[in-house]
């Protein structure tokens, strides 16, 4: 069965991107290429109990086995030596990729506690989209009550884009919860003064409660 967003990038964003970016050629339009998670080890990287499970975790989520990264050289200073499990990666294409990128931006994102979206900063010049995810239990996959530690991901979306500003209308049109640094700050001034409002309603009517006491 075709991935439903893979469908919507054939029949929907492709016109709509050629309409926006004013694209001539159908085979010109961006499109996403691949997308690469990281799951770094950190502490677990010597317990072998510990690094199947955190295989099985990021198996589950992305679909796909993981290849272990190793550390190239030996570092002192964070106790890991030239050889040794470093982290997990995993690169999805197709329609794992399409699969993957479903889940995330409409099911773990929005489970994500005081969630204000994605920076536009975290795009470069290249096309690629790069942001972490704090815990990986965000995921529907992931059983909380089975979970030895919670890690972190890494998630690097590869696009075919020439800009960064046609990297964000492609991924928009994926409803990537993508925000501008001002309209966060502007959104973040809005609460701070919903909640001094909030809190001035508050002041009043305990000052009525007591006068009427």
């Amino acid at each position: 069965m075709t991935p439903r967003l893979k469908e919507k990038y054939k029949n929907e964003i492709i016109k709509n991107l050629m309409s926006k970016l004013n694209y001539k050629n159908i085979y010109a339009v961006p499109k996403i290429e691949k997308v690469v998670i990281n799951m770094g080890l950190g502490a677990d990287a010597s317990d072998q109990k510990k690094i199947k499970s955190s295989i099985q975790d990021i198996s589950a989520i992305t679909g796909q086995h993981p290849i272990v990264t190793k550390f190239k050289k030996s570092i002192s200073n964070f106790k890991s030596r030239k050889g040794a499990s470093a982290g997990l990666k995993v690169t999805l294409r197709n329609n794992r990729m399409y699969e993957f990128i479903d889940r995330m931006v409409n099911i773990a994102l929005p489970r994500i506690k005081d969630f204000k979206g994605l920076k536009e900063s975290s795009c470069d010049k290249f096309g690629n989209f790069s942001f972490g995810i704090k815990e990986h239990i965000i995921f529907p996959e992931i059983n909380f009550d089975k979970v030895d530690s919670i890690k972190g991901l890494d998630v690097t979306i590869v696009t075919t884009s020439k800009s960064k500003e046609d990297t964000i209308l492609l991924l928009k049109e994926f409803n990537f919860p993508i925000i501008k640094t001002l309209e966060k700050k502007i959104k973040k001034v809005k609460e701070v003064k919903k909640v001094e409002k909030v809190e001035k309603v508050e002041k009043v009517e305990k000052t009525e409660k007591g006068k009427n006491g």
